[in-house]
Parts: structure tokens; C-alpha cells; sequence
């Protein structure tokens, strides 16, 4: 996916457990970012950065969303310890992921593998996806966005 294309929709549950559809918010921006693995150093910055400024973005008409492979369990565990009021989405079959095209080959250790592709999409009030960030600072990561958005 990239700048301009319309943003794959998908169901997911919100903090209260309702489905919700992305369609669902049109007339709202979206930050929906895709991350490895919960509770590893650098998802949990990235996390708790996108929570500390979490009121900033609803002020400015953004609704937050993470998405990674890991399970609803995983993620409840995750969002509890870190104190995160943005929905988490366990996509255990990857079909959101693979749909964004965020699953890869990556290397670690001098190995390579497939694995989520660490991805930020900045989505407009009409689905549309503004920007597309790749190269995330996790530790930075609401200060990188806000020198791309209007």
C-alpha cells in the first residue's frame, strides 16, 4: 500500500469489545500502525510513546489502532501493563497484515526471515492513506508523525 491508494477496510473490536469496521470511521483520521511483537523494547516504546500523546491525536481528529500477529490474550496483557487506551487488533492469520502489505523478509542476527514489517499509515477522513512511514522511531514516534501531517 501507499500514499493516495484507499485503505484496505477490515472488522476489528474496540476497547469495549464492540466490532467496528475502518470504513466505520470515515470522517475521522486514523494512525493505524503495525508492530512485531508485544511487549518486546522496542514495541513497547513505540506503544507508550503513541500513549502519552494519545489526547494530542484525539484533539486533532485522530483515532489511534495497533495491529501485530500476536493473540487477543497477548495483547490484553500488553495494553494492561502499558496502560493503553487504543485498540490493539490480534491478527493471528495475518490477513490485515498481508492485505497492507507489512509482512516481509527482515534479518536479525544475519538470518533472515518473514515477519511484520514495523509500518505507520496515516489514514484521511475519506480512507485514504496520506502517508506511508517505514522507517519508524520508536522512541519518536508521535514527533515523526507530526512533522509529516498537516
Amino acid at each position: 500500500m501507499e500514499k493516495g491508494d484507499l485503505a484496505p477496510d477490515f472488522i476489528y473490536k474496540n476497547n469495549e469489545g464492540k466490532d467496528v469496521k475502518l470504513s466505520e470511521l470515515r470522517g475521522e483520521k486514523v494512525i493505524l500502525y503495525f508492530y512485531p511483537k508485544d511487549s518486546t523494547p522496542g514495541c513497547t516504546s513505540q506503544a507508550c510513546n503513541l500513549r502519552d500523546n494519545y489526547e494530542m491525536w484525539l484533539k486533532k481528529g485522530y483515532e489511534v489502532i495497533g495491529v501485530s500477529a500476536d493473540s487477543e490474550a497477548s495483547h490484553k496483557k500488553f495494553a494492561e501493563k502499558n496502560s493503553l487506551p487504543f485498540p490493539l487488533i490480534p491478527d493471528t492469520d495475518k490477513s490485515i497484515i498481508k492485505s497492507y502489505g507489512v509482512w516481509g523478509p527482515k534479518k536479525f542476527m544475519g538470518k533472515t526471515y518473514d515477519g511484520i514489517l514495523r509500518t505507520t499509515f496515516i489514514i484521511d477522513e475519506n480512507g485514504i492513506i496520506e502517508e506511508v512511514i517505514s522507517k519508524v522511531e520508536t522512541k519518536k514516534h508521535s514527533e515523526q508523525i507530526l512533522k509529516i501531517i498537516k
